[in-house]
This record gives structure tokens, C-alpha cells and sequence, in this order.
């Protein structure tokens, strides 16, 4: 029999705060570029228009993790959480389960953590503080990340007054309009990914950009002209460059090659051929230092997250290492 320590959202909450989660989240993400944790791409299981359900393994750190996870956007209208499953934690040397863990907060931690860790390393040096669209659960794990950074954070919801309700809740502010929002120096959009927020052209030089919403088969948005947008005319190009005509200011960053190549914002352009592995850099290379992230104040960064499980093992990992004062509840399986 297995001794299970049991995880609400309430004790992970309390066991890992933002500051904390960036820190576990950059740790995965440097492992898993060096080839120290691994992991499969997720696998869906669709019901769509309705949703769609995950299953997420991952090994590193002395555990082994699988998430099984749900994105049903509808259930806002229902009054239920979009995103809910769990979290298994197992010991890598003897199979024993170790822990179960509310699958929505770990997610939460996580997207919040990747979100911040990409603008960070990617975002323009200055930059005048972060515009996080969308309110939900994840939009305002995402804004305490950010506050948890003492960056400044506004925040726009097509729902204003729920914009509202997590600005006061949080500390931040509320974006002007849309067009204001998605004109910030930096950029993190978390929404369900049934619209194209940025068309093409509509990205400034200087932006960055964190893509957290369009995780799954179907989702979008960003167009894939913004993502494979041409020379300027202005643009000298260098000599016996006749191949390729993207513009080089305009630059590609992704969590990981294989997932986001499937089923993330960059998929459509992989699809019709227009974007290449050579043309997406992997954030945790540029977290280990092994790449370079922006080259000058004029580069328009953009990452496509599609949520890892290693950032999930990350997470689990935190919790129970630092639960030790917590009253968690135990489950004999």
C-alpha cells in the first residue's frame, strides 16, 4: 500500500508561491534542454466543440509525473472551472504514487511562471511593464506571477467587469481599450484561443509577445502572416539571400519544437510549410544560454507556449518538498 498525500488548490496555493513557481518552472525548463528530465508530447483526446481532454507524463528530478487534464471553455458559461483534472507524482526508483495534486492550480503555477520567464528573457530591456489579456484563471495566475516579480501589470478581459473584479483583487490595473492592450511592450495573451488577436503587421518593433492561450489542435491567436511576415522593403538583405524573405527583426521562440510544432499558434505555419525547426528557437536553450534570445531593441519576440508536462513536475516537486508544515491530507491506496 501507498501513503498518497492528497493536494487541493488550496494547499498548493499555499505551498508554492508565484516567486517560487518561476524559479521551479526555469529549473525544468534548463533541465529538459540539457536532456535531464524528458518527456513525450501531450496526447488529446478531443470532444470538441465541446473541449478537450490531456494526458501529460514526465520524468526528472527522481519523479515521474502524469497529468490528465481537461480545456472546456463553455464551463464559464456553466459556472465550472475550464481547466480540471489531476496530477499523479510517483518516485522514479520504485513506481510508489506518491502524491495527487489539483491538476487546475498546478496549471495555473505554471502558466503563470513560463509567461513571465519568457518576457523576461525575451522582452525588450525598459520595457514598460506587461498587458496580461484575458481574466480567467489562468490570466490572473499569470498577473500574480508578474506583481510577484514587481513588474507593472494592467490587465483586459472582453468581460470588463471581470477585467475589473482581478484588477482590484490582484493589485494591477485595467487596460485603456483592446488597441492599448495588445500595443504594451510586452504581451501575454491567455484566452481560449477562438479569436486571432494580432494580424498581420499589427506587431511593433520592440514587442514581445507570450502566446499562452492556443494550446491544442483548432486554436489560434496569432495570424500565420504575423508569424512568417516578410521583408521591409526597406530591409537590406544579405548577399545570396534569395530564399528565404522573412523579416529577421520578427523572431520565433516556442517551449518545445515537437509539442508546439502540433499543436500550438506556430502549427499552421509548420503545416503549409512556411516555418521550419531552423526558424524556432526553444525558450529553455535561451533559460540554459545555449541560444540567444532577443538581439536588439527592434526584434519583435514572440512565444508560442503550449504548456509542458515537465513545467507540471516542476510544480508537483515544489509542493511536496515544501508542504512539510502543511496539514495535508493522506490517502492509503
Amino acid at each position: 500500500m501507498s501513503d498518497v498525500a492528497v493536494f487541493t488548490a488550496r494547499h498548493i496555493e499555499r505551498a508554492v508561491p508565484p516567486e517560487v513557481a518561476v524559479e521551479a518552472v526555469r529549473e525544468a525548463f534548463v533541465a529538459h534542454a540539457r536532456g535531464d528530465w524528458t518527456m513525450p508530447p501531450k496526447i488529446y483526446l478531443t470532444n470538441y466543440p465541446a473541449g478537450d481532454f490531456r494526458a501529460m507524463p514526465a520524468l526528472g528530478g527522481g519523479h515521474a509525473l502524469l497529468k490528465w487534464v481537461t480545456s472546456f471553455p463553455g464551463n464559464l458559461l456553466r459556472g465550472l472551472p475550464t481547466v480540471s483534472g489531476a496530477v499523479l507524482l510517483s518516485n522514479a526508483e520504485t513506481g510508489e504514487l506518491e502524491a495527487l495534486l489539483d491538476a487546475g492550480a498546478v496549471t495555473a503555477l505554471r502558466t503563470g511562471a513560463a509567461a513571465v520567464l519568457a518576457a523576461e528573457a525575451l522582452g525588450r530591456k525598459g520595457a514598460d511593464g506587461a498587458t496580461v489579456i484575458g481574466a480567467g484563471a489562468n490570466g490572473k495566475a499569470v498577473v500574480r506571477s508578474f506583481l510577484s516579480r514587481g513588474h507593472l501589470v494592467s490587465v483586459w478581459d472582453i468581460d470588463k467587469e471581470r477585467a475589473r473584479r482581478a484588477a482590484d483583487d490582484l493589485g494591477a490595473s485595467v487596460a485603456d481599450s483592446r488597441q492599448k492592450a495588445l500595443s504594451a511592450d510586452i504581451v501575454v495573451t491567455v484566452t481560449p484561443g477562438h479569436e486571432v488577436l494580432f494580424s498581420t503587421g499589427s506587431l511593433q518593433p520592440g514587442q514581445h509577445v507570450s502566446l499562452m492561450g492556443a494550446d491544442g489542435p483548432g486554436k489560434a491567436e496569432i495570424s500565420t502572416g504575423e508569424l512568417v511576415r516578410t521583408r521591409s522593403p526597406l530591409v537590406d538583405r544579405p548577399a545570396g539571400d534569395v530564399t528565404r524573405d522573412r523579416d529577421p527583426h520578427v523572431r520565433l521562440f516556442c517551449d518545445e519544437w515537437e509539442q508546439a510544432s502540433h499543436s500550438g499558434d506556430i502549427a499552421r505555419g509548420v503545416e503549409s510549410g512556411q516555418i521550419i525547426r531552423e526558424d524556432v528557437t526553444q525558450l529553455g536553450a535561451v533559460l540554459a544560454g545555449d541560444a540567444p534570445g532577443r538581439r536588439s531593441p527592434d526584434d519583435i519576440t514572440i512565444f508560442d507556449s503550449t504548456g509542458l508536462a515537465i513545467q507540471d513536475l516542476a510544480i508537483a516537486i515544489a509542493c511536496v518538498e515544501r508542504s512539510g508544515l502543511m496539514d495535508v491530507p493522506r490517502l492509503l491506496l
